[in-house]
């Protein structure tokens, strides 16, 4: 009887969909185990044969464990927005959720017919309403939630209120955006609408400007992996680097508790070692320089340098004192201000309620004092003044006063828009349309550096910098600053003479993604035109900007020590800055001298110290002289959670006076509406702006941005434990069952923000009281990649004739990519060929031995290459058991590996031999006679070895073993049903349509899921007899086989009375016998 794999494997499938096989439920009986998949995105192409290996891989452990007598919940769904529909719905009118449900139905075809053990009835699309009610509802919680540093937990923020309310924020220790400074009494005396901002600042979902990748072309905001070399992956538009009011999770909060989760979970060093580089954990110090005006110790620099040479001390003007203002001034202008907001004029009054009308992405204030001034509108985040000039303001003296007014506000940074009251009064639409385009037009970024004023010595206030560092033992050798380009500080250090140059280096550095700033090594940079003192020697070192030091990491400021720094060092160099040695005996002259040791030199009161007694020393002055703090720093920063999409879950969120507030919960799910096209609006509104009635029942406007796709891929394994649940994400009852993922198999592509996020969820939830579990993932492994192996044809030029491969070095060819599904163990199929593109329909070939054979190399698997192979034609030709196997075979789990067609037969030849095992003369034939101590130990042998590799993850070796096994037993002629069943039991997890057949086949009524895994025997595997090497004078000679359970005295009596020792010993008498049991003997003669 013929291995029949198509009907089986349909049978089978069949069955288990009818039977609901794969059902669970909680079951008390049973310990659990929970197996998750890192679920798919369903794009148009469908699967290819990469996508299925670890599903594979998961669906073998799952399949073991319940074979084990575990309760296992291994369950699948849908990650199903994406950028790709929505672009698809853009270029077709077509609805995104049309195209993801063919998609879907696609994808599900797919994985059925390679017999996954899913639990259907678990399904989840993170598209459905039923599915991100639940996002949006832990959205809500998170912004009516901050982080306590004090029980590094969230907590409700009513408990922040009320402790502002009794003490402002005295004693306060909450996660922040911004150190703020303010007493219960002025909490009390803010309006509603201040007292949410300052909130914001306090949430673990808030709204505020972040700086983004920009892609005007897509009108959407991407992620870093979304973007190469300034070029959006999709469709390569270019992207910039742009500050938007953007969602924000304070994921930051949750570092260290990050970090220290690591060590409770199984998971690879490799895995937890990128999840702490991620994470970026430093320590060190932070202090504060101030800055001021330019002076003349900058030499001219070489290199790429885009901006003038600095000023010298004769060009320099006398310049106001900008940045000073003293406590009593500034006391009065806030007292004014308020006062002056109270009596506004009527062109004022008009023009500010059209301000608050404006969906503009930035904040106005009212009288907002500015320096020594109070203007009358002050966009800070965009550094825009807006002032309403009376007639007054017509005088000679007034106009005199109005242009140093302006000339020193536009020297601190600020652009000055002036209007008439005529002009607001008569064409308020104008004004407002100049506003618009004025804040289009400046880029001012905003970073996480702490600008402060600190009263001077002399009287005055400073504006000032913090800086963190790992080494403050380096202060010394510090002679130069670098700001990032996205830096707020930029435009108060840049001086008028620089401000050209700064401006051209900032648009070519906003081109490039951080990735990308990081990955490059080329040097480029401007010098800002100001200086800043440093804060322990005093001496004046030139601010340059550059984009090798990044906004977020830090305080997006640093102070550059190129003795000991490389990158310090390069940019010394290549600008011509001093390079001062700290170390005794360092050698810079050709690089720096990174190492942590040595003697310190050139450093005032470290000098003498070894560099860990150094930074001890440093940590200490800081904090005793104020200038600074010891503290510990993160590289993670908060999670961006806005896209300006259509194709994604709506935020719970509606806007009153221009301040975000949630939903009701009984509101939920807020469900995506209609619109007219899926493209921003025509002001340059998100797609929800084109939504008609898109606003709450009261009518305030709801929120037009959408969540990003990893918003739905966060908390998909808690969703899928209680899946139906229209009362809870999860119910308690379901949560304390399934607790947390066992086993999580996915891509590498998944091994950084993914996990960061999922975990950060997952604490945020567990701080709620709403999970049980801290962690989220037990354990986890990350497979391979299947990589493509690509075919090529050699066309000889200037023809239409292709040469095959070993004989194209006699021609002029040129490599062409060939569909690899027309190519078979590197044949090609010249009739298909000649049918797969119109050009080559004439195509004629020069063959070696009748055949054309191709080129082949191991590239990525994609459509361009012609490489991609469709898991449904593997299936079609071998059967979904010959492709899970091969796929197992190609090498280990975690390795990537070449796909490669060339073996597959050899892996389906094994299963027709197994299959004949199990027939003779075209019957079914086995016996119920007592197996043979060698089918026996045949048999246990396997059973070990599966169990083992399974454990271990090790599904390569696995399969080889099933390899020798078979043969074994075929060498053999086993046909033993007490043989036969073990083997179909342990062959299911890898190949389950052949072993339900065959498990049937041996008379069982039940599916050979519900079996039990075999336990191997020890008994059996025992060897009866030991091969001794017998030596002489330690020199082995011959060998005998004598039974294991042989005597020491019986194994030197038989060795010497054999015919071949008598041999060697040539009549001499033994001077000793040396036996050691079941290993060796060794016979010593006299020489």
């Amino acid at each position: 009887m013929d291995y029949n794999f198509r009907e089986i494997e349909q049978k089978w499938q069949k069955f288990w969909i009818e039977n609901r096989t794969y059902k669970t439920e909680i079951d008390h009986t049973k310990p659990k185990f929970y197996v998750l998949d890192m679920f798919p995105y369903p794009s148009g192409a469908g699967l290819h044969v990469g996508h299925p290996l670890g599903y594979i891989a998961s669906d073998i452990y799952s399949r073991y464990k319940r074979l084990n007598g575990f309760n296992v919940l291994h369950p699948m769904g849908y990650d199903a927005y994406g950028l790709p529909a929505e672009q698809y719905a853009i270029q077709t009118g077509q609805h995104p959720a049309v195209t993801t449900q063919k998609n879907i139905k696609r994808y599900r075809e797919q994985l059925d017919k390679i017999g996954f053990s899913y639990d259907w009835d678990r399904e989840v699309r993170t598209c459905e309403p039923d599915y991100y009610k639940w996002t949006q509802w832990a959205f809500i919680q998170m912004f009516n939630s901050y982080y306590s540093n004090q029980t590094q937990q969230a907590r409700p923020i009513a408990e922040l209120v009320a402790h502002f309310e009794k003490s402002g924020t005295a004693d306060l220790q909450a996660a922040c955006t911004e150190e703020l400074n303010f007493t219960a009494d002025d909490w009390n005396a803010k309006t509603e609408k201040e007292q949410q901002e300052i909130l914001l600042n306090y949430r673990i979902a808030y709204l505020a400007d972040m700086k983004v990748n920009w892609c005007a072309a897509l009108g959407t905001v991407l992620a870093n992996d979304e973007v190469s070399e300034g070029l959006s992956i999709r469709g390569g538009h270019p992207v910039e680097q742009k500050v938007m009011r953007q969602w924000s999770l304070r994921v930051s909060a949750y570092a260290q508790r990050l970090l220290d989760g690591l060590d409770k979970i199984d998971w690879t060093d490799s895995l937890k070692e990128t999840q702490r580089n991620w994470i970026g954990r430093s320590e060190g110090a932070e202090m504060r320089f101030e800055i001021v005006n330019p002076t003349p110790t900058l030499p001219q620099g070489e290199g790429e340098d885009l901006s003038p040479n600095p000023s010298t001390e004769g060009e320099r003007e006398a310049k106001p004192s900008y940045y000073t203002t003293d406590a009593n001034t500034w006391k009065l202008l806030k007292e004014n201000a308020k006062s002056m907001r109270l009596e506004p004029t009527e062109a004022e009054d008009l023009l500010w309620q059209n301000l608050r009308g404006l969906k503009l992405g930035v904040k106005f204030r009212r009288q907002q004092p500015v320096d020594i001034f109070i203007p009358d509108f002050v966009c800070t985040q965009k550094k825009l003044i807006i002032e309403v000039d009376g007639e007054y303001h017509n005088g000679k003296e007034q106009i005199e006063l109005d242009v140093e007014r302006t000339r020193i506000l536009e020297t601190i940074g600020y652009k000055v828009l002036r209007f008439t009251n005529e002009e607001v009064l008569t064409n308020v639409s104008s004004v407002l349309e100049r506003i618009r385009t004025e804040i289009k037009n400046r880029d001012i970024f905003t970073s996480n550096v702490e600008v402060k004023v600190k009263p001077s010595p002399c009287g005055r206030d400073r504006v000032g910098f913090d800086v963190f560092t790992t080494r403050p033992d380096t202060i010394y050798g510090v002679t130069f600053m670098v700001l990032a380009p996205e830096s707020e500080l930029v435009d108060i250090c840049t001086t008028a003479e620089q401000a050209e140059a700064v401006k051209n280096y900032i648009d070519a550095t906003k081109k490039r993604t951080e990735r990308e700033r990081i990955a490059d090594r080329k040097i480029t940079g401007v010098f800002s035109g100001s200086y800043a003192v440093n804060p322990v020697s005093g001496s004046e070192i030139p601010i340059w900007i550059s984009d090798y030091v990044l906004a977020g990491y830090g305080t997006g400021a640093i102070m550059a020590v190129p003795g000991h720094d490389s990158r310090d060092y390069a940019f010394a160099k290549h600008f011509n800055l001093p390079i001062i040695p700290l170390i005794e005996g360092a050698d810079i002259s050709e690089e720096s001298f990174d190492a942590k040791e040595g003697i310190m030199i050139n450093s005032g009161f470290l000098n003498g110290l070894t560099v860990p007694e150094a930074i001890a020393k440093a940590k200490e002055y800081i904090e005793e002289e104020g200038i600074g703090k010891v503290k510990v720093n993160y590289r993670l920063r908060d999670a961006i959670f806005s896209r300006q999409r259509y194709w994604g879950e709506p935020f719970p969120v509606y806007y009153k006076d221009d301040l975000p507030y949630m939903l009701d919960e009984s509101k939920l799910p807020l469900e995506l509406p209609e619109v007219d096209k899926y493209l921003p609006t025509e002001t340059g509104e998100p797609p929800l702006g084109r939504a008609k009635n898109w606003a709450t029942e009261d009518g305030y406007k709801l929120e037009l941005n959408t969540m990003p796709g990893f918003a739905g891929s966060s908390a998909y394994y808690l969703r899928y434990m209680d899946p139906k649940n229209d009362k809870a994400l999860v119910s308690t009852e379901a949560n304390e069952y399934w607790q947390d993922v066992d086993l999580y198999i996915g891509g590498t592509e998944h091994a950084t923000g993914h996990l960061i996020y999922s975990r950060f969820w997952n604490k945020f939830l567990f701080d709620l009281g709403l999970v049980t579990k801290d962690e989220p993932f037990k354990k986890l492994i990350n497979q391979g990649m299947i990589q493509g192996r690509s075919n090529f044809v050699y066309r000889i030029q200037g023809t239409n004739t292709f040469v095959s491969l070993n004989l194209k070095d006699q021609y002029d060819v040129t490599p062409i990519h060939v569909d690899v599904n027309i190519v078979s163990n590197d044949v090609l199929d010249v009739e298909k060929f000649r049918n797969w593109n119109p050009e080559y329909k004439n195509a004629e070939f020069i063959l070696e031995n009748g055949k054309y054979i191709c080129g082949w190399a191991v590239e990525k698997m994609s459509k361009s290459m012609f490489n991609v192979v469709n898991p449904d034609d593997i299936v079609e030709k071998y059967g979904a058991d010959t492709l899970r196997l091969y796929e197992m075979f190609l090498g280990p789990l975690e390795q990537s590996k070449p796909w490669d067609t060339n073996g597959i037969d050899g892996v389906h030849r094994f299963l027709k031999r197994l299959w004949s095992l199990f027939f003779r003369d075209n019957n079914l034939s086995f016996s119920n006679e007592t197996p043979t101590p060698e089918e026996l130990k045949v048999l246990h042998k396997t059973i070990k070895k599966i169990s083992s590799d399974i454990e271990t993850f090790s599904y390569n070796t696995s399969v080889s073993a099933f390899m020798i096994c078979v043969n074994e037993l075929y060498t053999l002629k086993c046909n033993k049903k007490s043989i036969m069943e073990p083997l179909t039991i342990i062959l299911a997890p890898f190949a389950p349509h052949i072993a339900e057949e065959l498990y049937h086949l041996l008379g069982n009524t039940t599916s050979v899921c519900d079996a039990q895994w075999p336990l191997h025997n020890e008994e059996y595997l025992k060897e009866s007899t030991v091969k001794y090497p017998v030596s002489f004078n330690g020199k082995v000679r011959f060998t005998l086989e004598l039974p294991a359970d042989m005597s020491r005295e019986d194994v030197e009596k038989t060795t010497l009375t054999n015919e071949q020792t008598q041999k060697y010993l040539d009549g001499k008498t033994p001077k000793k016998v040396i036996v050691v049991p079941g290993k060796i003997v060794n016979i010593v003669v006299a020489p």
